[in-house]
């Protein structure tokens, strides 16, 4: 790679997004040009401007409200610093529409069913109801069709390691449970309530979740730090009666299979056939090479924090350990760099910089890049512009985003619907290829291997191959949505 390519990346700056996105309330002279000049000077600096919209008037001023996205909180300081300078322009207010967005919450509970007179009163509630509690005292099964349980998740994390930001906490997990809560409403129609535990205590945990276990119909488990995860999870699928699944593990595994599934056909490559490099070897770095060994790939590679994953390492933990003996088979021992050379894949699963463009430069012919760490990825796609053939990241402003909401509402909504007490590795592959599916070949591109989040037809299908596989596999409980206990 020449240097004025190196030169060329260093300046690669973050894309605006809406997540950094600004109301500015502008108090300016309502004379021709003073929008212009406003307006200018947000392009100069890099914003992109949304709506404008008229707030008012103040004598010889109109109070302009402008829509702003900006890269980060200090581009939107700077923006805001910049525009006070201007002559004729008073910045009146600044206001946050992500914060704004989260005021008070973003999900609340509310009634089924009307609560309006003394009837009402008596079914619902005493004395009525006893009958219903009783009815399921004698038969607990009755508690899918007669309470919240039928189509309920617990959103369950001990806020040990959140997105990218770490063990930031119970309280401080909050807007991202009640996030995960809103995208099961949204895309599978399911119910879901965060539950942030205060403790990191992996038998409390454990215990907590069994004694919540009678209200839910599954459990969601969710930014959970490695290793503590894997024994978490594997207990509660063991002594519990209802689905428990760990997104951050099998969510991104189903989601990244399914991304695969359609760039193998797009470059010609057999997915035994492809040398697989995986950056961050966490909760979700070992699901990703579960599942993708599951579905044929032979070689993988892994690396964390102190290098390759090899037979007989130092440090490595439990699940470490199993990785190391089911991977890497020639037991390479090199760095990221060395290891991508003539590579078809590279899974960053990792953090920002963790690869460089150079190295990604050296990949084989067709390479596939999914660099996947959030908000930033391990390389920026325009740093990889014309060395790779596919390149995918978890971020919605780029093509190809990876996200675990194309798995998780379906895959729960599935499971509910045949009241299931587990998600099994088949029902994953279902759900992948179920994923995969609906893009169509003549749909099929470089920027359009996974379908869009809103895509209406991901959770439906989802749903069907997963309620399928449970079926198929014996951890249904009843054979069809429509079949009543």
């Amino acid at each position: 790679m020449s240097s004025t390519n190196l030169n060329a990346q260093a300046k690669v700056k973050t894309k605006t997004s809406a997540s950094y996105s600004l109301t500015l309330r502008l108090k300016m002279l309502n004379n021709p040009g003073s929008l212009g000049l406003v307006t200018s000077k947000i392009g100069e600096l890099g914003a992109d401007i949304g709506a404008i919209d008229i707030s008012g008037f103040d004598g010889d001023s109109i109070v302009r409200d402008l829509t702003v996205m900006v890269r980060d909180e200090e581009h939107g300081e700077n923006l805001v610093t910049e525009l006070k300078k201007l002559n004729g322009c008073q910045v009146v207010n600044v206001s946050d529409r992500t914060f704004l967005m989260h005021l008070g919450g973003k999900i609340r509970v509310t009634n089924k069913v009307k609560l309006a007179t003394r009837d009402d009163l008596s079914m619902a509630y005493t004395p009525g109801v006893a009958r219903v509690c009783m009815a399921i005292h004698h038969n607990v099964e009755k508690a899918y069709n007669l309470t919240i349980k039928g189509n309920t998740v617990a959103v369950l994390t001990d806020g040990s390691a959140v997105l990218g930001l770490g063990n930031i906490g119970p309280e401080a997990a909050m807007p991202v449970m009640e996030g995960k809560c809103m995208l099961f409403k949204e895309f599978g129609k399911v119910d879901a309530f965060p539950i942030c535990l205060n403790t990191q205590d992996t038998e409390e945990i454990i215990n907590a979740v069994k004694y919540l276990a009678p209200v839910f119909g599954g459990i969601n488990l969710e930014d959970i730090s490695a290793p503590r995860c894997f024994e978490i999870e594997t207990r509660l699928k063991k002594e519990l009666d209802i689905p428990v699944f760990h997104d951050d593990q099998h969510g991104t595994a189903i989601v990244v299979l399914a991304a695969l599934i359609n760039s193998v056909k797009l470059v010609g490559k057999k997915i035994e056939d492809l040398k697989v490099i995986v950056s961050g070897v966490g909760a979700a770095g070992v699901a990703c090479s579960k599942i993708l060994m599951s579905a044929g790939v032979k070689n993988v590679i892994g690396f964390d924090r102190q290098g390759a994953i090899y037979k007989n390492r130092d440090n490595l933990n439990f699940m470490k350990e199993w990785f190391a003996e089911h991977t890497n088979p020639e037991n390479f021992k090199g760095t990221v760099s060395e290891a991508l050379r003539g590579a078809d894949l590279y899974l960053g699963l990792s953090g920002p910089g963790s690869v460089s463009a150079e190295a990604i430069g050296t990949m084989g012919k067709d390479a596939i890049v999914f660099a996947m760490a959030n908000p930033t990825p391990e390389v920026m796609p325009e740093e990889v512009a014309g060395f790779v053939r596919i390149m995918a990241t978890g971020r919605s402003d780029y093509p190809n985003q990876i996200n675990n909401v194309l798995a998780f509402p379906g895959i729960f909504r599935g499971a509910l619907d045949v009241r299931a007490k587990d998600i099994n590795e088949e029902m994953k592959l279902a759900a992948a290829h179920a994923i995969a599916a609906v893009i169509s070949e003549r749909e099929l591109n470089e920027d359009y291997i996974i379908p869009g989040v809103f895509n209406p037809a991901v959770a439906e299908n989802v749903a069907k191959a997963v309620a399928e596989a449970a079926v198929r596999t014996g951890v249904a409980r009843k054979f069809s949505p429509d079949e009543i206990i």
